[in-house]
């Protein structure tokens, strides 16, 4: 077996990615069996059945990232659920908050805006937080800049609506955004050049890089993180599971 592991040490990485997922249920489970005070010998009992048995990997593989994951929000919670200014919808005091990391150039956060509205609508006990994720252009950054001057001025929505609803994201969309929700140009473009801003920004693609997260839209709903343009189901799904975890 050891001859086996050398030679493939992207079996060895996954086994010992593996053995840390799953090695103390399993280790529970043996060491009983085995009179306990030999780790050694339980050791490469887990190593031996995680070999003999390799269709658990990608499951323990799966719970050690959403250990990780729950690790993580539990020590980024105010920079992840704290709005910035008015960047959030539904119940203020909602016992679940869903939080939707989005890029205005992003046409999958366009079409799960529908589902976002829908869930809002459906749960009265819901909170959703909107974070600037600016990962896909230079304009992606720009407009996340004015999203939040918008957010500062309490415009949050009527810009963020205004800007996806205007079609491909560009600085003759922006503006229009800008002119549509009617924000205080002056005050809005002094926010938006701020540090505070690019801090926010900064803020929240360094917490993204903490969850994993490899997208837009990405979400985190209780302690996990999801990824993609997930169905109204999925999203659905997710919070009540937050709720129940409470």
């Amino acid at each position: 077996m050891s001859e086996r592991l050398m030679r493939s040490p992207l079996l060895l990485a996954a086994l010992l990615v593996a053995s840390a997922a799953i090695g103390a249920a399993l280790y529970g489970l043996v060491a009983p069996m085995l009179g306990g005070g030999d780790d050694a010998r339980v050791e490469q009992l887990v190593k031996d059945t995680i070999l003999e048995n390799p269709e658990i990997l990608p499951e323990a593989m799966d719970n050690l990232r959403n250990r990780e994951v729950g690790k993580a929000v539990a020590s980024n919670q105010a920079a992840i659920t704290q709005a910035f200014g008015n960047a959030w919808e539904g119940d203020p005091e909602g016992d679940v908050t869903l939080v939707a990391y989005m890029d205005y150039a992003c046409g999958f956060c366009r079409t799960s805006l529908p589902i976002i509205e829908r869930l809002v609508e459906s749960d009265p006990n819901l909170r959703v937080v909107y974070r600037e994720l600016p990962v896909l252009s230079e304009q992606s950054r720009i407009a996340a800049q004015w999203s939040l001057a918008a957010a500062e001025q309490g415009k949050f929505m009527e810009f963020h609506d205004a800007l996806y609803g205007a079609g491909q994201l560009s600085e003759a969309t922006i503006e229009r955004a800008i002119a549509s929700a009617g924000l205080d140009r002056t005050r809005a473009s002094e926010v938006a050049g701020s540090p505070r801003a690019s801090e926010e920004i900064n803020r929240n693609l360094g917490v993204a890089g903490q969850l994993g997260m490899s997208g837009t839209p990405s979400w985190v709903i209780g302690d996990r993180m999801l990824s993609g343009a997930l169905p109204f189901e999925a999203l659905q799904q997710a919070v009540r599971e937050a709720r129940s975890a409470r």
